[in-house]
């Protein structure tokens, strides 16, 4: 992965600012969903050649988590652009971005269970954290994890903490509350880095967010226009700001 450049301080805001200044957007016709997936695609394989660099024989292992929103679509398009990775994808919520898993699998990426993703051996090198996005705590809505996705989120977090097994988190970590940074309990995979869209949402410089995000990854998606009139809630650190 490039070195580092010095951290830069950009606003942050909540995820109704977020998501209005989307909307005109969307109602265009962007294509922000393929916009993220390839910028976030594009961070992912460098960790992957980063893993070969060190160890050049044999492919990188990614587990893809992908949720029932558009995170996981997210990741699943990601998923379909990695190179030189051996890559797997369990589906953790109720229904799955059907074009994005059919995308990532015709690529060569294999549909997997939890109990295989017990039993993998070795450990994952990288994971993809696609569970969650911002809807979660919006609205009083409960922040924990719940049934296979809290499974999963429980089975990797041994690999994550004590195997140097690296994270990336999809927009923000999964159960993290994306505008005051709080979480419902522990079960929160801790990422290496966190690849957000479009503006930083305030919860990953509030409460846990600093903790929990590593490096935060800014995809300038254009939302420019829709946010020059909202006043930010928070400043946030980011390691760089990448066009998407």
């Amino acid at each position: 992965m490039p070195e580092p450049d010095a951290p830069l301080t950009v606003p942050a805001y909540t995820a109704d600012q977020v998501r209005a200044a989307e909307r005109p957007l969307l109602e265009a016709g962007e294509p922000l969903m393929r916009r993220a997936a390839a910028a976030l695609a594009g961070v992912v394989q460098e960790l992957i050649d980063e893993e070969l660099d060190e160890r050049p024989e044999g492919d990188v292992r990614v587990l893809v988590l992908a949720g029932s929103g558009d995170n996981g679509g997210d990741a699943l398009f990601a998923a379909s652009a990695l190179q030189r990775a051996e890559v797997h994808v369990l589906s953790t919520g109720s229904r799955v971005h059907e074009e994005g898993l059919a995308t990532a699998l015709a690529e060569g990426a294999e549909l997997v269970d939890l109990a295989s993703v017990r039993d993998a051996e070795p450990v994952y090198d990288l994971v993809l954290d696609g569970i969650l996005g911002i809807g979660a705590g919006i609205g009083g809505s409960d922040l924990g994890l719940r049934g296979l996705a809290r499974d999963a989120v429980e089975t990797l977090l041994p690999a994550v903490r004590d195997a140097g097994t690296r994270v990336i988190a999809v927009d923000l970590p999964s159960g993290l509350q994306p505008d005051d940074g709080s979480t419902g309990d522990d079960t929160v995979l801790p990422a290496s880095v966190t690849v957000t869209f479009g503006a930083v949402k305030a919860g990953l410089a509030r409460g846990r967010g600093p903790e929990l995000a590593g490096d935060v990854v800014l995809v300038d998606l254009g939302l420019g226009d829709g946010l020059a009139d909202d006043p930010a809630v928070a400043e946030a650190s980011v390691s760089r700001i990448i066009e998407g």
